[in-house]
């Protein structure tokens, strides 16, 4: 293992399209879910500790906006991956972009729609207008070490062991019962009116964070 990581970080990969596109799928599944799971522990800290919170708006425990960023640091940080403070800053830079404009975007658009509010939320210096804070973007700085040293090496290795149609095959179906989950929740249920799935779970009781 000491040996591919070593030449992980000499040379660069050597897969085709194809199998790029099933290691993208998997990044991204990857990516949503890890955000997923750091907001839900941390809005259970968050919230006094009583109780937890779904976060996002599907289905399944993803969200997006953590995908696109993994997949913005890779491209920008791949070839600088002999710099782990070049990858650091670039995460923290490009996530928090990212981060304030989304938060600002939804606000405009949705006429005061926040999925997230830094205001109402405990270490928040720095905070911007509720949308990006210093412990967001130190946190996605230290993201994008762990998906440049950690995950995408995991990736190619799993991507040059396993059969290549078996990897498409399982990268692909998981992207795309998530892509449809997202597809659902963002679209085809605000065109139809049909129940997303914040309203599914909180009508069996389950809680959201509520912003101000």
């Amino acid at each position: 293992m000491r040996e591919y990581y070593k030449k992980y970080l000499n040379e660069d990969h050597s897969f085709d399209k194809k199998t790029m596109i099933g290691i993208f799928c998997l990044m991204i599944v990857i990516a949503g879910f890890f955000g997923f799971l750091y907001e839900f522990i941390f809005y259970y800290f968050n919230g006094g500790m009583k109780q937890f919170f779904w976060r996002g708006g599907n289905f399944l425990p993803w969200i997006n906006i953590y995908a696109t960023g993994a997949i913005l640091i890779y491209l920008l940080t791949y070839k600088l991956r002999k710099n782990p403070l070049k990858v650091f800053l670039i995460g923290f830079v490009l996530c928090g972009v990212l981060e304030y404009f989304s938060g600002l975007g939804m606000y405009v658009i949705g006429n005061g729609l926040r999925c997230w509010d830094y205001n109402n939320e405990i270490l928040n210096f720095g905070n911007i207008d509720g949308f990006v804070c210093l412990r967001s973007v130190s946190f996605f700085g230290i993201s994008g070490l762990l998906l440049i040293y950690g995950i995408v090496p995991m990736l190619f290795n799993l991507a040059s062991k396993m059969n290549k149609k078996k990897f498409l095959i399982i990268s692909i179906t998981l992207f795309s019962i998530i892509f449809i989950d997202e597809i659902y929740n963002l679209l085809i249920a605000r065109i139809f009116s049909l129940p997303r799935a914040s309203d599914v779970y909180k009508s069996i009781g389950i809680h959201y964070v509520s912003f101000k």
